[in-house]
Order: structure tokens, then C-alpha cells, then sequence
């Protein structure tokens, strides 16, 4: 498949801009339109942008790990898969691509409801909301989806819609660095793109373990900056799966995804 427009820049390494948003405070990308910090059950969506959103993306199951979930993504049929990045009216649409390690996060959590039953569960970088979406089908007792991207909450709501759950709330600011919340256990995929923003996941997830003792797992395609963190070493293979052929073809043919659990050696230390 030619990758094309803001499609290829995406993937090829337009993510720097985002992990600086990530890096930051404020955390939140400048837009065009009213900032939000949370999204809850109930709230209405703007008109405009929800039109938007549904004009210029696809419903779809296929091609993923996770038939179960359906989602709205850009694909091959949407006018924007082409188009110049330029012309899409907000920041950069990285909740429209069901990323790899997102992919395996969620098959593992719909494949194994256990880990996620009766437990409280943050998604951070949660994007399109799939690995949400999986732990409320799978029985957690309370899931928050995270993003710094505004109409990535949007775009989970409409999701949630989409399969027939009521929405999750919705934290749209850089929650890395903060106090660490009480949560059972946070999944977070395709997170490591940035060498910078790894070393804040790292010291933060290590806080959230040591203060909360937080169980951590991890999707990722063994992009290289994962690989070559020092984290790399603090985890564990969980369980790997082989990707499908058109989410290889979306990566640049990476092959498979791996979720990994993260156990620090001096959890119990001071950070």
C-alpha cells in the first residue's frame, strides 16, 4: 500500500511534534476550537466536529487483532488517507490509526478478562479508547481513558457509540508527572517514540508501582526506542501476537506486537 499525505508523515516521524505536547505542562495541542479537560458520560458532543469526524473517517473491525471492537479509523477510503496534511482543520490525527501495541493490549485484555475484572484501570494514550473500550467488555470496575488530544475524546465517545457502551470518562491533559493516581493496574501502547518522553514514563510509572504498587503493562512493536531504553530491561514478555496483514502494511511491515509487564527491580526504592 503507498503511503501518502499526512498518513506517511504520521508514521515516519511527524510523532516528534506530539511527544513535545506530551514533554510539556500544559500538554494540550493548540487547536482551533474550545479546549476541554474532561469528558464524562452524558456529555454532548459538538455538532460540527462530530460530523466532521463522521463524514472523514471509517467504522471498521477488520484487519486488526480485536474484530470484536469496532472503531472509527482513517483508512485507504477516506478522502483524508490522501489528502494534505494541511487540510485537516485539528492536531495531527494520531487517535484515527489502531496502533500496534495498542492492538495486542487489547486482544490480551479481551483474551484474559481476569487482569482487568473488578479492577480500576487507566488507559494512558488511550487514542481511538480500544484498550478502554476492552477492559469495560472485560468487567473492569472503573477505566479513565487519557489523551492530550482533544478530539481524541471526541473520537472515544463515538467509539464507545459504536459498541454499545455507555462512555468512560475522559482526561484530556499530560497526567505523566503528576501525583500518582490509585489505579490497579495502567496500560499505555506505542508510548515509547521519544527518547525524552520514555525517561518521564519510566520515572513516573516507577513512582505510580512504588507509591500505589499499580500493576503496569505495555504494548509495543519493538520500535527501536523502546528497545534500546533502559526500561527494556525492568520488563517482561507477557505474551506476543503475530499482526495482521493490513496492520503490517500500515507499520512499515513490522510483524508482530508484544504486551510486556513492567517490573521495576527498585520499585520499593525511592524514585
Amino acid at each position: 500500500m503507498a503511503f501518502r499525505g499526512w498518513k506517511r508523515l504520521l508514521l515516519l516521524g511527524r510523532q516528534n511534534t506530539f511527544a513535545k505536547a506530551w514533554r510539556s505542562r500544559r500538554g494540550v495541542p493548540s487547536l482551533h476550537w474550545k479546549r476541554c479537560c474532561h469528558w464524562s458520560a452524558g456529555k454532548s458532543l459538538d455538532p460540527e466536529v462530530r460530523a466532521f469526524l463522521e463524514e472523514n473517517t471509517e467504522v471498521t473491525s477488520s484487519g486488526h487483532l480485536t474484530p470484536e471492537i469496532r472503531l472509527r479509523l482513517l483508512t485507504p477510503r477516506c478522502k483524508f488517507w490522501k489528502e494534505k496534511p494541511d487540510l485537516w482543520p485539528y492536531g495531527d490525527p494520531f487517535w484515527a490509526i489502531y496502533w500496534p501495541g495498542g492492538q495486542a493490549l487489547s486482544r490480551y485484555i479481551l483474551d484474559n478478562p481476569r487482569v482487568v475484572k473488578g479492577r480500576s484501570v487507566l488507559d494512558l494514550g488511550s487514542g481511538c479508547g480500544a484498550t478502554a473500550i476492552a477492559a469495560v467488555m472485560s468487567g473492569a470496575s472503573q477505566v479513565l481513558a487519557n489523551d492530550i488530544d482533544p478530539i481524541a475524546g471526541m473520537a472515544m465517545i463515538l467509539n464507545c457509540e459504536l459498541n454499545h457502551l455507555n462512555p468512560f470518562p475522559i482526561t484530556i491533559k499530560n497526567i505523566i508527572n503528576s501525583e500518582a493516581g490509585n489505579w490497579d493496574l495502567i496500560v499505555l501502547g506505542d508510548m515509547f517514540y521519544d527518547e525524552q518522553l520514555a525517561d518521564g514514563l519510566h520515572h513516573w510509572l516507577k513512582k505510580c508501582i512504588r507509591i500505589q504498587q499499580t500493576e503496569v503493562l505495555i504494548g509495543d512493536p519493538g520500535r527501536h526506542q523502546f528497545l534500546s531504553h533502559s526500561i527494556r530491561s525492568q520488563l517482561h514478555k507477557v505474551i506476543e501476537y503475530s499482526l495482521p496483514e493490513y496492520t503490517r502494511q500500515e507499520n512499515n511491515g513490522l510483524t508482530s506486537s508484544i504486551v510486556w509487564s513492567y517490573q521495576p527491580s527498585n520499585s520499593l526504592e525511592n524514585c
